[in-house]
């Protein structure tokens, strides 16, 4: 419907463990202090269209910020540039600690 998937925590660790994805924190950098998943890289939502570009086309992205909402605004916006491969993380960084994940600096 919007040009991307959604994928829950597990779907995310064996996207990690099988193929390798690019992983993208878009919150801010408050947001991002207080810690991020492991393998991210920041870049937050507002700078997106001026990093398009850089985003790869050889493996998928995976976008999330601390819920999902903002995430899958950055998923439809990479998708609609054709990336192929786009995935928002259901329930972004709260969802990832509710499974009981841990979280570490970027």
């Amino acid at each position: 419907m919007y040009g991307f998937k959604e994928i829950d925590v597990q779907g995310l660790e064996a996207l990690i463990a099988n193929s390798g994805c690019m992983l993208i924190d878009v919150r801010t950098d408050a947001e991002v202090s207080r810690g991020a998943i492991a393998g991210a890289v920041h870049l937050p939502l507002h700078l997106l269209p001026l990093k398009a570009q850089d985003l790869p086309t050889d493996k998928p992205v995976v976008f999330y910020c601390q819920s999902g909402g903002r995430s899958a605004q950055a998923s439809a916006f990479a998708a609609s540039k054709g990336l192929a491969e786009v995935y928002n993380l259901q329930g972004g960084v709260m969802g990832w600690i509710r499974s009981g994940k841990p979280l570490s600096s970027i």
